[in-house]
């Protein structure tokens, strides 16, 4: 595969793990659906399938070649630094986008929420009672999923261990999103705002030779609850990739209904025209987070008025769809090269 790669692919896989890690952040987008319509899907699982019992021998006997080359490093590496690169640039510019231009960001995402729909169901023919039932299922439980109330904020390390492996199922299973169990965990503020932001803050601090966050505790909490919740991350990665690639071996069909399933029911998730609820407290008062900002227990959907910030928030829809669309029409490129 890496010979075949010109460098075009490699620029384009960097840009798609940007991709990949803005979508996982956000709730209610899967990243794994980043993957699905950019064409890479089956290669990342194959890949990450590799971190087994030979790679372990591998690499303590000290052939790291050969371990690069048996677990397509090139190909993983160029797509977590995407990733990485992407958590601290475009994960910072979402966070903005969201504040102030809410109803625009989700009606981007809701776009191709339905382009991804479009793309994983167009080629799916295996239709029977079986799949059909499979695909009520996934359905019911990405909607019923949306409706459920988060718990309270912990940072118990095993509770964190916990949601790295539950999380980063968004980016194996396409359509259920990581970032939003991590609302429905009560950790989404802490793991995917406060800890990489403490991380962002503390890489400036070295670059201006500025140790003193060595001695703030909340800091250094911080970095240990992200390094412990990346630790969880990359064991449920490899763990899900090797439950994945079974089901999907013995099970497609109804596994591909239940994935379009999980992304049918996070449409409610990420349906653009909602207010927001906040937790209150026994007093009346809104309840706050570690951050000091209120705590979102769910939305209350409507249907938009028909005035100039709806039609713009329709076409943001259909420019969603074209982004899914024009991922698709370079996936395909990109399969027949390589075929």
């Amino acid at each position: 595969m890496e010979s075949t790669r010109t460098l075009s692919d490699k620029i384009f896989l960097v840009l798609k793990g940007l991709g990949m890690g803005a979508a996982n952040k956000v709730p209610g987008i899967s990243g794994g659906v980043v993957a699905f319509v950019s064409g890479f899907y089956e290669e990342f699982i194959y890949s990450l399938q590799k971190f087994n019992g030979k790679a372990l021998k591998l690499l303590i006997s000290g052939r790291f070649r050969s371990l690069y080359q048996y677990i397509n490093g090139r190909f993983l590496s160029l797509l977590f630094s995407g990733m990485i690169i992407s958590y601290f640039s475009i994960s910072k510019i979402l966070d903005y986008l969201i504040k102030y231009y809410e109803l625009y960001v989700w009606s981007v995402f809701f776009g191709m929420i339905i382009g991804s729909i479009y793309y994983i169901s167009k080629d799916f023919k295996d239709w029977n009672y079986k799949t059909i039932i499979a695909l009520i299922i996934g359905t019911a439980l990405g909607v019923s999923i949306s409706f459920l109330d988060p718990a309270k904020e912990n940072d118990n390390l095993w509770f964190v261990f916990f949601c790295g492996i539950i999380s980063v199922s968004g980016m194996t299973l396409p359509g259920f999103s990581g970032s939003f169990i991590l609302i429905l965990f009560g950790n989404y503020v802490l793991l995917l705002v406060d800890s990489v932001n403490a991380l962002y803050d503390t890489f400036a601090n070295i670059l201006q030779w500025d140790f003193e966050f060595i001695h703030n505790p909340i800091r250094i909490r911080l970095l240990k609850v992200l390094t412990v919740f990346t630790f969880g991350s990359l064991t449920g990665l490899v763990t899900f990739s090797h439950v994945l690639s079974y089901i999907l071996k013995h099970h497609k069909s109804i596994t591909m209904a239940s994935i379009i399933g999980f992304i049918v029911g996070s449409l409610g998730v990420v349906w653009p025209w909602k207010e927001t609820i906040f937790k209150t407290l026994p007093s009346g008062e809104p309840a706050l987070d570690s951050t000091g900002s209120k705590v979102i227990t769910n939305y209350i959907r409507y249907i938009p008025e028909l005035n100039s910030e709806t039609f713009i928030a329709i076409s943001l829809i259909i420019f969603g769809i074209g982004i899914v669309l024009a991922l698709e029409m370079y996936g395909e490129k990109t399969r027949s090269i390589h075929e």
